[in-house]
């Protein structure tokens, strides 16, 4: 999926770009075949238009993502026609199972989601509550609110799915100190690797706070992130990728202009 970053209704100097904002999208033939396809599976309940182009924001190279709700058993069968399907359950209990397509020359991602975890977690994330999941490819981790984050931003493209309301303020208000714990505690492991002189340990704990960092700002700004991918330039960070170029000589010297930068 697509980076994208989603100021919610009620954050500071709102912004607002939500779904219900953005035009229609036009589909190309093939992909709006592909989600007639989709839609007809048994057990789907909606398929929706995610990340840029749900939000207006696309450029030439975009792919195209595409989520699929389900509830119960969901037959996979009209999807397998297209290419291989990660079922279920095979990417993890978030981010659940899908396929990476090509489809009339386009890239398309079909994520299978399971409302009923959907909605669980949704309502913990309007509570305040979340969990983070380990997961290939991100740094520091899936954030269950991540599920409401995808709902806010998407564009029902057939079936329905209820709406739903602005950034949660208990979220903002509760997420922001375990980031704020999970980054000084990243840090922390990062100058015990430095020490030791392990700088593979230390860049990767370094960075690994940066994330949550980064995420502790969007969650303070109500701003939804889908995934890592710019995240640390949405939070205004951009400049530590500057500080991770540098030839770090004295490791220690390093981290304590990392932590100075993140504080």
């Amino acid at each position: 999926m697509v980076h994208f970053y989603h100021l919610a209704a009620g954050g500071r100097g709102a912004r607002v770009r939500s779904s219900a904002m953005a035009p229609a999208p036009i589909l190309p033939g093939p992909i709006d075949e592909l989600v007639d396809a989709l839609a007809g599976m048994p057990g789907a309940i909606a398929v929706v238009l995610g990340g840029s182009r749900a939000a207006g924001a696309a450029d030439p190279t975009s792919d195209w993502d595409l989520g699929v709700y389900y509830r119960g058993a969901l037959d996979t069968a009209a999807l397998a026609a297209h290419g291989t399907v990660h079922p279920p359950g095979a990417w993890g209990r978030l981010m659940n199972g899908g396929a990476w397509l090509t489809v009339g020359g386009a890239k398309v991602d079909v994520l299978l989601r399971d409302l009923d975890v959907v909605d669980h977690w949704c309502a913990l994330a309007v509570d305040g509550t979340f969990e983070v999941d380990l997961l290939l490819g991100y740094v520091a981790g899936l954030p269950t609110y991540s599920l409401l984050a995808e709902r806010a931003v998407a564009q029902v493209l057939r079936g329905s799915l209820p709406p739903v309301g602005p950034y949660p303020a208990r979220l903002s208000e509760r997420a922001p100190e375990r980031w704020h714990f999970s980054w000084r505690f990243s840090l922390d492991h990062a100058r015990m690797r430095a020490v030791r002189g392990d700088r593979v340990g230390t860049f990767g704990q370094a960075a690994k706070a940066v994330v949550e960092r980064a995420h502790a700002r969007l969650c303070e700004r109500r701003i939804w992130a889908l995934n890592e991918k710019r995240i640390v330039e949405a939070a205004g960070l951009g400049e530590m990728q500057a500080r991770f170029a540098e030839p770090a000589v004295d490791l220690v010297a390093w981290l304590d202009g990392v932590e100075q930068a993140l504080a």
